[in-house]
Parts: structure tokens; sequence; C-alpha cells
């Protein structure tokens, strides 16, 4: 046999041994070895902010990120615990990125080309509870605003408290202003605008007594204010309705008094709890 003939089998053996094994691709749908060029692909770019990394085979990195058009999505970093070239310093958690990835039609999972980093927030890793408020906003955002469910507004908040934090802002004010927010974009807002059981107009003058299960207010004649039913003021009752009406531009930089915050929090609290089903993995760290 010449030699010819033997280089050409033995390229043939590296080719074919670099082939997924049978039964791979179904296995493995998503994984980058499947991956053919031009099939289905749609390459774009984005702003996003990195909710969660993990290790995904030998090399590679498996990155949740929340984007200001398509929501949270999951994509492979190929190469991403090694490559310096395309992931310089930017898939640590919770940074501001920018990003270009693959998306094939009918996978849910994409792939990370490469990675910029735009803002790492150093101030709000300085401090456990900025840390830990960090990852329950990004994780509420996660939730209420799942794959493809686009949501610029929500990323525009996100964004804004991530900055508020790293600046050493009120905690408080910050979580408030972005749960209420966050809920009023996602479509459940609190209705200030009548009395859930009577239907009586709420004009803004008297205590205004929140019921999770209707997700709006009560006045006092149709029910006593409680721990299960919290009672906001006047003057909070107009704090909320501004917060959850208000461009995000505009309540980034809203002030709350000690009475505010305190008839806002437990209020909170439970419309979260009773909309969602469950507070988030971070929120126990807060209380």
């Amino acid at each position: 046999m010449s030699r010819s003939v033997i280089q050409e089998r033995n390229l043939l053996s590296l080719r074919l041994s670099a082939l997924p094994a049978p039964g791979f691709r179904k296995m493995f749908p998503d994984s980058p070895a499947n991956l053919t060029p031009g099939e289905n692909m749609h390459h774009h770019n984005s702003f996003a902010i990195v909710i969660r990394v993990r290790e995904f085979g030998e090399s590679d990195l498996l990155v949740t990120f929340f984007t200001p058009d398509r929501g949270t999505l999951k994509g492979v970093a190929k190469g991403g615990r090694k490559s310096r070239k395309r992931f310089p310093n930017c898939l640590d958690l919770l940074c501001l990125t920018k990003v270009a990835y693959t998306t094939r039609r009918n996978k849910d999972l994409c792939f990370l080309n490469s990675c910029e980093l735009i803002h790492g927030f150093p101030g709000l890793r300085s401090d456990f509870t900025s840390l830990v408020l960090a990852s329950h906003m990004a994780e509420l955002s996660e939730t209420l605003f799942p794959q493809n469910v686009p949501g610029k507004e929500i990323f525009d908040l996100l964004n804004q408290s991530f900055l508020a934090l790293d600046r050493g802002k009120d905690k408080d004010i910050i979580r408030i202003v972005f749960e209420a927010k966050a809920m009023a974009l996602a479509g459940y807002g609190i209705n200030f605008e009548k009395c859930c059981h009577c239907g009586r107009p709420y004009t803004g003058t008297g205590r205004a007594i929140f019921c999770r299960e209707k997700g709006a207010i009560s006045c006092l004649r149709c029910r006593q204010e409680s721990v299960g039913f919290p009672g906001m003021a006047p003057g909070t009752a107009k704090k909320m309705i501004e917060i959850q009406k208000e461009p995000v531009a505009v309540i980034s930089g809203m002030e709350l008094d000690e009475e505010a915050v305190r008839e806002i929090k437990p209020v909170l609290r439970l419309h979260i709890a009773y909309r969602i089903g469950r507070p988030s993995r971070s929120v126990r760290y807060l209380e």
C-alpha cells in the first residue's frame, strides 16, 4: 500500500473521530459541537447584566444574563474559563457588559462570542448587604422577565439601582423603588384608584389598607389595619403611586421619609410573595 493512500486513510480517520458520537446530537442538542455555521443562526449585540455563572465542561462557562431586548438568556461561553482575549474580566457576577452572542431558532441556549466589560460596580461588592440586595434585584428581574420577554425599562431600572448601590445610596430606598417599579412594569402594580371592596374612589385623604389577594387597597370602612393587611398614610400612598407611574429616570433619585419606608416594606413583602409565589433566594439575608 502506497504512503499517499495510508496518509489519506489516516486523515479520514481523524476527521471521523472528530465527529460527534452516534446519538450525541439527540442527547446534547445545544452543545457547541452541534452548531453548524449558518444553521438558522442569528447574531446579536446587546448590553447585558450577568446574573449567574457556572462551569460547563472542561473549559466553558454557562452564563445567565439579562438583556433589555430579550429578557433573561442563557448562553455558553466557549473557552470562557481560559480565554482572556474574548472574555477579559467581563463575566463576573452582577456586572454590566456588552455581549456579542448567537442564537438558533427554537433553541433556548445561545452562544457567547465575546464580551466587553462596561461597569463592574465595585462599590456594591464592598458591602455584604449591598451584594445580597443586588442579587435579590437580579433574581426578581429574571423571574418577572424570563426568556424572550423584552424589558428595556426593567433593565434600565436594574442598572440604575446597581449604580445607586455602587455610590453608597440608601439601601432601603433603593430596594423599595426597585421592587415597586419592577412589579408595576411586569403588570403587577398595586391598584390605588378605589377600594377593592366597596368601590369608593381613593382621594388620598385617608389611610389605604393593602389587600394582597386583590393587589389593591381597601378603605378603613371595609378592612381594619393589621399585620396581614398593612396600612399606608396618604403621603406614603402618594409615593407608591409616583413610583409605579413615573419613568425610571424620574424615580431613580426619589427620596422617602422614615414613615414611608416603614409602611411600604411590609406591603411589598406581602405583594411579591403572593404574586410570585415565593421570595427570592437572597431575600432572607435582607430581613
